[in-house]
C-alpha cells in the first residue's frame, strides 16, 4: 500500500469482517471501496436504486470505526448557510443588549460576537472541525436531490476540506472525514463532482445474498419462509412497478409475516400484506392484476417485466 495514505483497513477482508459485524454484507467491490476510499482520502459516491443500502455503508462505516456519523440530507434549495455554518443571532442580540450595561463589555463587543462561542457549525464544518483520532464520517445522502450550484460549491469543499470564516479566518481539517456520497440517480450529476469521487454502483442484491441479510436482521424468521420472500422479491423486481421494493421493504416484509406467524406465503397473504412492499396505489392494483398465485410461482408475464437497462 502506498505510504501517503491512511491504512485504516489493511485488506478487503478487514473491510467485510467490520461491516458484518454491524450485519452488512459488503460483497468484494464495496470493501475494496470502502478501503481504497479511506487510504486515499477519496470520496465515495454510491448511485442504485432507493432501498438497496447505500446509506447505511456510511452507518455501518461509522459503526464499525467508533466515530461520529454526520449527516447532510440533501434537497432542492440547499445552500452554504444551512450546510456550513451561521452565527447564533439570538445570543449576539443578547450579548448586545448586556454590553449596553457595560462600557467594559462594549468595548470588545466587535470581536467577541464573532468568535466561535457565537459559531453554529453545520453538517460540512462539523465534519472538517472533528478532532480525531479517527475520521468523522461524513454522509452526503442523495445528493442527486440538490441544485447543480450546490453541487458545485460541494466539488470546491471535497477538494481541500477546509472553509474560511470571514470574522475568525480559514478553518482546515485536521483529520480529513470519510465521505460517503448517495445518489437515486434521478438526475445526472456533474463530471466534475464523479471525477473526484470513487464510484459504485449497487445493485439489488442476489436472492441468496438477500436471504442472509433476512437471516441476520430478522434472526427468528424461519430459513425456508426467508427463501421464499427473497424469491417473491426477486420476481417482483422485475415487474415494471412505478417504486421496485428495495432490501428496506424486503426486512419490513419479513418482520410482518413473523409478527403474523406465517410459515409460508400463499397468494391472499401475499395480498394482505402487499403495502409493506409496495407503496404506491398503481402498484398494488398491478400486483393484483398480474395476480399473486403468479408471482408466487414466479411466472411473471412478459407484460409486466420490467426493460432492462
Amino acid at each position: 500500500m502506498a505510504d501517503s495514505g491512511r491504512a485504516i483497513f489493511k485488506t478487503t477482508e478487514s473491510v467485510r469482517a467490520a461491516f458484518a459485524e454491524h450485519n452488512y454484507i459488503a460483497d468484494r467491490a464495496l470493501a475494496l471501496t470502502v478501503m481504497l476510499g479511506a487510504e486515499l482520502e477519496k470520496p465515495i459516491l454510491l448511485e442504485g436504486e432507493a432501498g438497496v443500502g447505500k446509506t447505511d455503508v456510511a452507518k455501518v462505516l461509522a459503526g464499525a470505526l467508533d466515530t461520529p456519523l454526520i449527516r447532510l440530507q440533501c434537497y432542492e434549495g440547499l445552500d452554504a448557510g444551512t450546510t456550513i455554518y451561521e452565527w447564533n443571532y439570538s445570543r449576539q442580540i443578547l450579548q448586545i443588549r448586556m454590553a449596553e450595561q457595560d462600557a467594559a463589555l462594549k468595548s470588545a463587543l466587535q470581536t467577541s460576537i464573532f468568535s466561535d462561542e457565537f459559531l453554529l457549525s453545520r453538517p460540512l464544518l462539523q465534519a472538517i472541525r472533528h478532532p480525531g483520532p479517527r475520521p468523522a464520517v461524513l454522509l452526503i445522502d442523495e445528493i442527486d436531490r440538490a441544485d447543480e450550484e450546490f453541487e458545485a460549491f460541494l466539488l470546491e469543499i471535497l477538494s481541500d476540506f477546509q472553509v474560511t470564516v470571514p470574522e475568525i479566518g480559514t478553518l482546515t481539517a485536521v483529520q480529513r472525514p470519510l465521505v460517503v456520497l448517495t445518489s437515486n440517480r434521478t438526475r445526472e450529476l456533474n463530471d466534475a463532482l464523479k471525477r473526484r469521487c470513487l464510484y459504485l454502483w449497487i445493485d439489488y442484491p442476489t436472492p441468496e445474498k438477500e436471504r442472509e441479510i433476512v437471516l441476520r436482521h430478522v434472526p427468528d424468521i424461519e430459513a425456508g419462509l426467508a427463501e421464499q420472500i427473497c424469491a417473491v422479491m426477486r420476481t417482483l423486481r422485475q415487474v415494471d412497478f412505478y417504486k421496485r421494493p428495495g432490501v428496506a421493504e424486503t426486512l419490513d416484509w419479513a418482520r410482518a409475516l413473523l409478527r403474523l406467524d406465517a410459515r409460508a406465503l400463499e397468494p391472499d397473504l401475499l395480498r394482505d400484506t402487499a403495502g409493506c412492499v409496495l407503496k404506491y396505489h398503481d402498484d398494488i392494483e398491478r400486483l393484483g392484476a398480474i395476480g399473486a398465485d403468479k408471482v408466487l410461482a414466479g411466472e411473471v408475464g412478459d407484460e409486466g417485466v420490467a426493460e432492462q437497462i
